[in-house]
């Protein structure tokens, strides 16, 4: 007891002495402190014949997303790594010749990257299998989206309890209206679009014909895309997997094996052995050390930081800056993962006042939301697009006020997958007179004219004050199309047909004329180039930079990985998630004027 007691004091003692020499160190010396720990530790290292691991729970974003201290200290883990960040590690795998093959690691969660992400991924693992090296994948239970990445596997591998599905995409779509009505909360809508069905959520208990007829359009235009691709490298009619999908839906290893869809049937402990061989380490018999760290490897979040030679060499006065416009479109400020109307379009008026900066790439994935700051940020796109050429790239989903940004730009490019359009204009008019009702709360007001609390959510619109708001949205959706025609040199007649809140795929907003080329980032940056004459001397600058030199160097410190791991829950509890998803949504509608050009607040394809 003497020696335990005495080791407690001593561990509650230097507890102690840490915590006051932190608080006398203060912020400058604690900076310092942080910049002798990161230096100390210098770059990674990466042996010949490496192996570069990707982790397939790793949640793929536009931009990056800061460390901060409670996290670094809580050693809460960064829940992303940039797109742009992802391809280059890979292309610069590829020209690594102490990179030897790709492990495309699949053992955990999924956390459900969008198709258009994951083409541009699989585009740069396609120039990495290109030039003659492995890729090897090994999954458990594999989902389509998984499969769609890791079928350019040189070799696919199945643990034999696992499961392979196949059996097409769905969307599922939350119905709060009967709800709202039950705990007596009120609401009216104001909307122009008969595919404007961000508003159905609230108002229906199912999908309107409209909203059943585009998702299922767009879902086969993803699912097309999503069995070529896959046919295309698997060596498999694309009428094969379809049969697969009406008729089976679930493969069990064997039948995988037998459908060409992996190509082999083996344990975890299988697959490192084949890659020992490929780092030339199977003779290597010392089982004490972990399985998982048995081979040469580096993982992909520690190798988007090893620096390349040839890149440093190049040098240029010339930029080409690409602005990131990820998350809803809010008023104001905005939060994290939220673009705010002000300060987007003060990072906008910093690249046009930037000589250094000869193009812009505006690259969009969102699916809009308040119309005044979509108009702001357009302005400003406008006014950057009169001194230098802005093309534009879409991610995942640039719908409705997403797209009315997007008009701004010289060209449009957009991924096969890309969800587009959904031009149109709506607004959600809540009250809360039934539920306060309910509990004994009553409101009583004074008030000069008819309209003067026109804005007040304690009881309904008039019909008068329904028709006035209404009549400002027809107004906002006539600015929309107006907008659209202009941009895309399209008679207004015939925005009007394919706009009404439709959402399209990228291959179809193609066809009709709202995008002009289908292409990622990496070609959105290349026509960039192109239109500003600037041949191979230029670099690429990203904006907002929103980590922080301090950032870094904490997150060096604590040795933070960029990867999250989406946990698995039960069904049931995955729906309550949904829901509160949902509800905590509403909080980005903060437009002034409560009118919206945004896609549904949960639309999800699985």
């Amino acid at each position: 007891m003497g020696q335990f007691t005495k080791q407690f004091f001593t561990s509650v003692l230097g507890s102690l002495t840490g915590l006051i020499l932190f608080f006398a160190l203060g912020t400058g010396s604690l900076f310092v402190l942080l910049l002798a720990a990161a230096s100390l530790e210098g770059g990674p290292t990466i042996k010949d014949k490496s192996v570069l691991v990707f982790d397939l729970a790793t949640q793929i974003s536009d931009t990056e997303r800061s460390v901060t201290l409670s996290q670094a200290f809580s050693e809460q883990e960064v829940p992303a790594i940039a797109l742009r960040k992802v391809i280059d590690a890979i292309d610069k795998a590829t020209k690594d010749k102490r990179i030897v093959a790709i492990f495309l690691d699949g053992r955990k969660t999924s956390p459900g990257n969008g198709y258009a992400t994951l083409k541009e991924v699989r585009l740069a693992l396609q120039r990495f299998r290109d030039a003659g090296k492995k890729i090897i994948a090994y999954d458990v239970d594999v989902s389509e989206q998984e499969y769609y990445l890791t079928s350019i596997a040189t070799t696919n591998i199945l643990n034999p309890m696992g499961m392979m599905e196949i059996n097409g995409l769905n969307s599922q779509q939350l119905f709060l209206a009967d709800a709202l009505k039950k705990f007596g909360v009120g609401v009216q809508v104001v909307r122009v679009g008969n595919y404007k069905s961000a508003v159905e959520p609230y108002t229906r208990q199912n999908l309107s014909p409209e909203n059943r007829q585009q998702i299922a359009v767009l879902l086969n235009d993803i699912w097309e895309d999503c069995l070529n691709t896959i046919a295309q490298n698997r060596k498999i009619s694309t009428a094969k997997l379809q049969q697969i999908a009406d008729t089976k839906g679930f493969l069990d290893p064997e039948e995988a094996r037998t459908q060409g869809l992996v190509d082999r049937i083996a344990y975890f402990d299988n697959a490192v052995e084949e890659l020992k061989q490929l780092t030339g380490q199977e003779k290597d018999k010392d089982t004490s050390s972990d399985e998982e760290d048995s081979f040469a490897q580096i993982d992909l979040a520690t190798y988007t930081g090893v620096s390349v030679k040839e890149a440093q060499k190049k040098s240029s006065d010339n930029k080409i800056g690409i602005i990131y416009a990820e998350g809803s479109i809010v008023d104001g400020e905005g939060g994290i993962q939220e673009i705010g109307g002000d300060r987007f379009a003060k990072e906008l008026r910093k690249l046009r006042e930037d000589e250094d900066v000869k193009a812009v790439v505006l690259r969009i994935n969102s699916p809009g939301g308040s119309a005044t700051a979509s108009e702001i940020i357009l302005r400003e796109i406008q006014l950057l697009r009169s001194q230098k050429p802005v093309i534009v790239s879409m991610g995942d989903v640039a719908a409705s006020g997403g797209y009315w940004i997007a008009t701004g730009g010289n060209q449009i490019f957009a991924e096969p997958t890309t969800i587009t359009g959904s031009i149109g204009v709506f607004g959600l008019l809540f009250n809360l007179q039934q539920i306060a009702k309910n509990n004994g709360v009553t409101w009583d007001a004074v008030k000069t004219a008819r309209l003067a609390d026109i804005n007040t959510s304690t009881r309904p619109k008039t019909e008068q004050e329904i028709a006035i708001l209404q009549q400002y949205v027809n107004q906002i959706y006539e600015m929309f199309l107006d907008k659209v025609s202009k941009a895309r040199n399209l008679p207004k007649a015939r925005v009007a047909q394919i706009a009404q809140g439709r959402v399209w795929s990228g291959a179809d907003a193609k066809k009709i004329g709202l995008v002009d080329q289908i292409g990622g980032l990496d070609a959105a940056i290349t026509a960039a180039a192109k239109q500003a004459k600037l041949g191979d001397d230029w670099l690429v600058d990203e904006y907002p930079n929103r980590r922080s030199f301090e950032t870094e160097l904490v997150e060096k410190l604590f040795k933070i990985k960029e990867t999250d791991v989406t946990q698995s829950s039960d069904p049931l509890t995955l729906e309550f998630l949904k829901m509160k998803e949902e509800i905590a949504n509403l909080k980005t509608l903060n437009d002034p004027k409560g009118v919206y050009a945004r896609l549904s607040l949960d639309f999800l394809i699985k």
